[in-house]
């Protein structure tokens, strides 16, 4: 019995903390990966020689990212416990693989661009590209959405984050291909989740 609650006391403070590590790491290797390249099409675009350290250590980051949103996701369905609905703990599942699936395949796209002696023809740096703009931010979305639907149907979520995480995920399906930095919405709105959990946490721990 007390073991038991120890890792109901713990479970939501791994959640909240994978939660700050993923978004920070995510965002970083966003800005750098922003700041490199400039804006335009991806596949004109190139990288100058002084700031390709920048595209290399993103690429570093990008699967540190993921193990943390791995852990994250498994602490929240964990907190969510037998309460949980199976039609949203489904897609909250697979958004979250399929995302975490499309990041990792983003980067090591980017990753072999990089790496070509010559110039590349533009089809690996559009590639990697759209998988992450059109595909990754769109499983954002969902899981976005899917999260933010069950944290509010059992209570862990109050209202205004529940409606933060509605307005992400559509900012990330609407705006996720077409405008400049949108990819930064997805990491800010986990860390806020993070720290309410976080927050929350602490406060129940006597």
């Amino acid at each position: 019995m007390e073991s038991s609650t120890s890792t109901r006391l713990r479970t939501p403070r791994a959640a909240g903390t994978a939660g700050v590590a993923f978004a920070l790491l995510l965002a970083a290797a966003i800005v750098l990966m922003r700041t490199a390249i400039p804006s335009g099409s991806p596949a004109e675009a190139t990288v100058a020689p002084d700031e390709r350290w920048a595209v290399r250590l993103a690429l570093e980051i990008v699967p540190f990212a993921g193990i943390f949103f791995l852990w994250f996701m498994g602490a929240l369905r964990e907190q969510a416990g037998p309460a949980e609905d199976r039609f949203f703990a489904t897609v909250f599942l697979g958004s979250g693989f399929v995302f975490v699936a499309s990041l990792f395949v983003a980067a090591a796209a980017a990753g072999t661009v990089l790496n070509e002696a010559e110039p590349p023809s533009g089809f690996g740096r559009s590639f990697a590209y759209n998988v992450l703009s059109a595909y990754a931010m769109r499983m954002a979305a969902v899981f976005t959405f899917s999260a933010s639907t069950i944290g509010r149907r059992i209570g862990v979520f109050p209202r205004p984050l529940a409606l933060l995480g509605f307005v992400t995920g559509l900012a990330l399906l609407v705006l996720g291909s077409g405008v400049p930095w949108a990819e930064l919405v997805f990491p800010f709105w986990v860390l806020v989740v993070s720290l309410h959990i976080l927050r929350t946490s602490l406060r129940r721990t006597p």
